[in-house]
């Protein structure tokens, strides 16, 4: 008996809510891998587009999935913007592309370079669902 195989995706596309206007608030194209072999990330928000690649995007295998996480914007004495998208654990099966469905959540990382002003919680989290697709591609 041949063992079942795995087909996984190496693209993700997702995008998050419809706002007015017809726009989604965020989108998401991320590849786990490229021509040149390292993953890359896009990122648009309605105020900003970034494009990441290779050491700028963290990743962690866990249960519920793969951490994905990116930085949006640091200030030096004053914290730091991170998104972070689950990637769900996918088997395309027979199909080269499948819907689905995950979070995102931006979190905003809060710093004093005056060490006693940094007490309660310095994290704070905006979670957003996603929807989208996984695909295989050939790069």
């Amino acid at each position: 008996m041949a063992t079942p195989t795995i087909k996984t995706p190496d693209l993700y596309i997702v995008h998050s809510n419809v706002i007015q206007g017809g726009e989604f608030s965020i989108n998401i194209a991320y590849s786990t891998s490229g021509i040149d072999g390292k993953p890359h990330l896009q990122y648009q928000d309605t105020h900003q587009t970034l494009q990441f690649s290779g050491e700028q995007i963290r990743t962690v295998d866990t249960e519920i999935g793969t951490l994905v996480t990116v930085t949006l914007h640091i200030t030096p004495d004053s914290g730091s913007t991170t998104f972070s998208l689950f990637v769900p654990k996918v088997n395309l099966g027979q199909s080269n592309q499948i819907h689905i469905r995950t979070f995102g959540i931006t979190t905003m990382h809060r710093f004093s370079l005056i060490p006693i002003l940094n007490v309660g919680q310095t994290q704070t989290y905006s979670t957003v669902q996603m929807n989208g697709t996984a695909e295989l591609v050939a790069f």
